[in-house]
């Protein structure tokens, strides 16, 4: 099931965008901060520009998480799910499952497809 940060909810998809530094890749869905260092296969470090905030369809906001390469797995096993997180305060900010599961080799390249994380509008 996907997640947000209460901290996301409540200032909106702007923390997503200010505070999100690494970008993991998971056998399976954190829960916690640890949880998504534990379950990384592999991650990214998030740049300015990386993700970005825009109108969401069919309604509602998002933010747009560019598709990203450049970094080598960690270990090796099935990615099934990213984890966005603020290294900086220990914070687990977004997870959800990939739009399709990736067989990650340690040391091997990884890359990312573009995605995005939606708050719909209210009804």
């Amino acid at each position: 099931m996907p997640f947000l940060n209460d901290r996301v909810m409540d200032n909106g998809l702007t923390v997503l965008d200010t505070e999100a530094n690494r970008l993991h890749l998971c056998t399976s869905e954190p829960t916690t901060f640890a949880g998504a260092a534990t379950a990384s296969l592999g991650n990214f470090t998030l740049a300015a520009g990386d993700i970005t905030l825009g109108a969401g369809s069919p309604n509602g906001r998002q933010a747009n998480v560019l598709a990203l390469s450049g970094a080598n797995a960690t270990a090796t096993g099935t990615a099934s799910h990213y984890a966005i997180t603020d290294t900086v305060n220990s914070r687990l900010l977004a997870t959800s499952s990939l739009s399709a599961t990736q067989s990650i080799t340690s040391g091997n390249p990884i890359t990312t497809t573009a995605f995005n994380i939606r708050i719909p509008a209210a009804v």
